[in-house]
């Protein structure tokens, strides 16, 4: 791998150096875990964050710090131990993996997704003393028949059989009704247990100034259009397009400069796990969606992919130098107001929204299943680290985005 194709072990590397927060936040963690290995109930460490503060580096930190005294000081209270790090995404495990390989003290069957670490714990009669759950997100909530998972609740069931949780945590990226979770919903659980929790709030993947982050949340969390900061291009290359091609030329220029630069999308648009190629259109624009990544190089570092378009499945947990964000026909513009409106009969993915037994109340359901779209866009949102480019479907608010990008006093990107 060169440099390029390395950028996602580097930046979960273990020995990737730390801030004195998160330096301090491993070192109380180690601590807490310690005090509960031999106690008569689980304990439950949770670390709250959004995108880019930092949760994952951290984890990979604390699981080598935890891997090499399980394995290599037998003076350590871990010594002995066995310890799992979990995370339901596959792309992701594979960069876990992949560290793994590199690393005397970590073993590539030491990372492992939820459902098959379970059903081999059961097949062999076997709890653990450590899990480090990586995107406790997306972790299930219900029954996932068609993925071998028969229980209820993911969480519940690696509790069962661990002495010791630590997860990290995101409402913001949460994207099937499968894995539904709120705070409440997550606190429910861990509140019955020994627990602590932390809050990272600091950005760290992307350049961008804090004004700028902030116009992105209030788009997200509020549903509404602001005036751009003066500020949005100070050390960050933010451009607003009237012409999805246009931006497609854009990235690939910046991915043969820089590389790791690809165009995303929300959903809306033709796709079906058929095998075969589903393509979105945009006026010149056609590029067809991911496809599924049988390789062990993740989706976002194989250089045929500036080719495709990354969805949220692809890239939730990657860094991305730079990102070109399609803003699918489920997000308009309300006439008349500087407010958008989530168009549900356009949301694509059929797999999002899949009913659940627990949940009947119709203007509940419609609440979460409006969420999640907008979450799809905070993962979307949160990828580019040096540079983020946006383009939407709805006439409407394509237009108002570019008028909020020339009254902010930047030029179209046109007349660069």
């Amino acid at each position: 791998m060169g440099d390029i194709e390395n950028a996602a072990v580097e930046k979960l590397s273990p020995l990737k150096n730390l801030t004195t927060e998160q330096a301090a936040l491993v070192n109380d963690i180690l601590d807490f875990t310690r005090a509960h290995l031999n106690a008569d109930y689980p304990a439950i460490y949770t670390i709250f964050g959004d995108a880019g503060t930092g949760k994952s580096v951290v984890l990979s930190q604390l699981f080598d710090r935890i891997q090499t005294a399980a394995r290599r000081d037998q003076q350590s209270a871990f010594y002995g131990t066995t310890n799992y790090f979990v995370v339901n995404h596959p792309e992701i495990l594979k960069v876990y993996r992949e560290i793994a390989g590199a690393r005397p003290e970590l073993y590539k069957k030491d990372f492992a997704r939820p459902t098959s670490l379970i059903n081999q714990l059961d097949k062999r009669h076997q709890h653990f003393d450590v899990a480090v759950i990586d995107e406790a997100h997306l972790l299930l909530s219900k029954p996932d028949h068609y993925n071998n998972f028969y229980h209820d609740n993911q969480l519940v069931e690696l509790i069962k059989r661990a002495k010791v949780i630590i997860i990290v945590f995101d409402q913001y990226q949460v994207l099937r009704m499968k894995s539904l979770w709120t705070p409440e919903r997550l606190r429910k659980i861990t509140d019955q247990y020994p627990h602590r929790e932390y809050h990272l709030h600091h950005m760290f993947r992307m350049t961008a100034s804090d004004e700028l982050v902030d116009w992105f949340n209030h788009f997200m969390n509020d549903y509404e259009l602001t005036p751009l900061p003066s500020n949005a291009r100070d050390h960050y290359d933010f451009r607003i397009y009237a012409d999805a091609e246009a931006m497609r030329q854009a990235i690939v220029r910046r991915n043969q400069e820089v590389g790791l630069s690809r165009i995303l999308s929300t959903s809306g648009y033709p796709s079906t796990l058929d095998g075969g190629k589903h393509y979105i259109k945009e006026g010149q624009f056609k590029m067809p969606w991911d496809q599924y990544n049988y390789t062990v190089t993740p989706w976002a570092e194989l250089p045929q992919t500036i080719d495709e378009v990354g969805s949220i499945y692809t890239c939730q947990g990657f860094d991305l130098n730079y990102t070109g964000i399609i803003i699918g026909p489920p997000i308009s513009q309300i006439p008349g107001t500087n407010q958008l409106q989530i168009n549900l009969d356009k949301y694509t993915d059929s797999e999002a929204f899949k009913k659940r037994a627990d949940l009947t109340d119709p203007q509940t359901i419609r609440a979460l299943e409006e969420r999640m779209i907008m979450n799809s866009l905070n993962v979307l949102f949160k990828r580019g680290v040096y540079g983020t480019y946006l383009y939407a479907h709805d006439p409407l608010l394509r237009r108002t985005l570019c008028q909020l990008f020339t009254q902010a006093g930047f030029r179209t990107p046109t007349e660069e």
